[in-house]
């Protein structure tokens, strides 16, 4: 997971390595986005509660209501069908019965495939495409931050936006409730870099309230929750964190890092435990089926509450309420859990999967902490290596020989060179080269690391969002503008015959393909809409679909199951009001979901 951060301190990185930068001043919008405490934190508050998700009586239809049932056979005719096989064949009929297809083409061949007694659906002209795949999400941290008001550049583009809909809040907010809310983030919302108590308290009078910037490191507080907390100008600084002060000592509301907020949290800590886990896992499938959405990869598993995910997960897939295929990689921060446990590549069943194992190389490019060959612009830092080179050259070799798929997030351009080197190692010590390996987000790249790439057949898959929420700043304020037409090389890697794909990272931005899809068409900047980033990395609608769904399939070992409409793949696919092919490439995340289906199952419609 991506994220910006402000925090001076020393601290244990995700790759287990010290990291001793000196990061960030108080007023820079960025820092080092590996040791956010939060969610772990959280998942503590938690435990009980995961703890009881792994009965199965916890996810009864008593409590979650009757799960979604398959239907018959059923021919969905006169639509446009984008089958995404290995010809990208149109057809004009598809026939499901139960959980599978049963034949895709033209409505006289499949008629002549079926039973005589199938209800026959007039799609009237729609379109239909298999279920899009999400390569890359983090499923428990959507789980716990999504029941907190979401106050980012999408909702609130400014901060006055931010202030006037938490004003709404307090105004409907009962006795004794806080407002908690989270995605604030200064880089993309225009305004003050933070948000004081001083802004907070003429709009919220006695509510507390607390807000979280987007990394999880800072949090802005008001009066009233300072009040509830007992924080005043006389309360010290937390070791590894700081509060923000007003010129004459006075705390201004800024709580910068876990030390200093957790005094504010721990007076509220019944609101901030994921109390009904699964409601919040039925909750992030929901969010998924609502952009068409019937398979995704949890690219941290772990991260939240350890081993008690895997059971959730278990649990959830076994009692009818999973709605959206999860396909999860183990988070190499706990590999001494994992290692105790029994766990392996392939393990689960067709809708909970274990696939992959997760390790975290260097930190954001837009924190300044993904590692560059040379320094970020206007400044001497390359950022942080999290785990030193010949450690993921040993992480990488013992993982890939025990037989896992290994996805490296690597953001920077030095990050590449030292994953590239670390597969290199791998190969050499004889690890499989048909496993499908992936760099996540491989964000800066230059020509010869995709030639290395496309000669060690691994495969990238692009934070796309980089291109379109963060161009600008990329552009202007982290790299220049040479350095930045380095980002989401989709179309030199599709060139070079290698198999990528592009992905949300939600919650670092939202989960949407058709979004996904225009901004790797369109590569259009959201501060500057009639400006591209290197328009020559644009791919086709074609190819960007291919992306989130066959080629996505294939990366995460689900291919012989998914991402394409073929007799005998699972009934996963998605009803779209507009062809994607046929509309301006800026108007293709305005396309509607009319339908979901997973599993021969109708799991969303309009």
């Amino acid at each position: 997971m991506e994220n910006q951060s402000t925090l001076d301190r020393t601290h244990d990185c995700a790759g287990g390595s010290a990291c001793t930068t000196d990061h960030a001043t108080p007023d820079d919008l960025f820092g080092c986005p590996c040791c956010a405490p939060v969610l772990g934190e959280l998942g503590l508050l938690s435990l009980p509660h995961m703890a009881a998700s792994a009965n199965a009586q916890a996810w009864s239809a008593d409590k979650l209501g009757p799960p979604p049932q398959a239907v018959g056979l059923t021919i969905f005719a006169n639509a446009t069908i984008i089958t995404a096989d290995a010809g990208f064949t149109i057809a004009e009929a598809l026939a499901i019965d139960g959980d599978r297809i049963l034949a895709v083409g033209s409505l006289e061949d499949v008629k002549a495939a079926v039973r005589d007694d199938a209800t026959i659906v007039d799609a009237s002209g729609k379109t239909i495409l298999p279920g899009f795949i999400e390569p890359h999400m983090h499923f428990f941290p959507i789980a716990m931050l999504s029941r907190f008001e979401d106050v980012g550049a999408m909702q609130c583009p400014s901060v006055a936006s931010v202030l006037e809909r938490i004003g709404e809040l307090a105004k409907d907010a009962k006795n004794d409730e806080w407002i908690i809310a989270r995605q604030f983030d200064p880089s993309l919302q225009d305004g003050p870099d933070a948000i004081t108590r001083e802004m907070l308290d003429p709009v919220t009078g006695s509510t507390p309230c607390l807000i979280f910037n987007a990394s999880l490191h800072i949090a802005y507080c008001n009066s009233a929750a300072f009040d509830i907390a007992g924080l005043d100008a006389d309360t010290p600084d937390p070791d590894g964190a700081a509060f923000g002060r007003n010129a004459d000592g006075s705390l201004n509301g800024v709580c910068q890092g876990g030390p200093a907020f957790g005094q504010v949290l721990a007076h509220n800590l019944a609101a901030m435990a994921l109390d009904d886990v699964p409601a919040g896992c039925k909750h992030v499938c929901d969010r998924a089926n609502a952009v068409g959405i019937t398979t995704f990869c949890d690219q941290a598993s772990g991260s939240f509450q350890g081993a008690g995910e895997l059971a959730a997960f278990k649990a959830f897939s076994e009692s009818g309420h999973m709605t959206a295929r999860l396909r999860y990689s183990l988070f190499d921060s706990f590999a001494h859990v994992w290692d105790d446990m029994d766990v392996s590549f392939g393990q689960g069943n067709e809708y909970a999967r274990a696939t992959g194992w997760k390790i975290v190389s260097d930190g954001s490019n837009q924190g300044r902490t993904g590692l560059q060959r040379e320094p970020y612009l206007g400044r001497q830092d390359k950022g942080l290596a999290y785990v030193a080179p010949d450690d993921l050259k040993e992480k990488v070799t013992k993982r890939a020989l025990e037989g896992w798929q290994v996805i490296v997030h690597a953001n920077g351009d030095q990050a590449i060179d030292n994953t590239l080197a670390a597969f290199d190692a791998a190969y050499e010590a004889g690890a499989p080269r048909d496993m499908r390996y992936r760099i996540e987000h491989c964000s800066v790249l230059h020509d010869e690391q995709i030639e290395r790439i496309a000669e060690m057949d691994l495969s990238p898959s692009f934070l796309i969002g980089h291109i379109y929420y963060w161009a600008k700043a990329f552009r202007d304020e982290v790299f220049g503008p040479e350095k930045s037409r380095l980002l989401g090389r989709a179309r030199s890697c599709q060139d070079a015959g290698i198999p990528w794909t592009i992905h949300s990272d939600e919650p670092v931005s939202e989960m949407g393909p058709l979004r996904c899809i225009e901004n790797a068409v369109s590569r259009h900047m959201w501060k500057e809409p009639e400006s591209t980033l290197n328009a020559y990395e644009k791919v086709t609608v074609e190819e960007a679909i291919l992306a989130l769904t066959r080629t996505a399939a294939w990366q995460c070992h689900s291919d012989h199951e998914v991402g394409s409409l073929e007799a005998g793949k699972f009934a996963d696919f998605v009803v779209l009001d507009k062809d994607p092919r046929e509309v301006s490439e800026t108007e293709i995340s305005k396309i509607k979901v009319l339908e979901t289906w997973s599993g021969g199952r109708q799991v969303y419609t309009a």
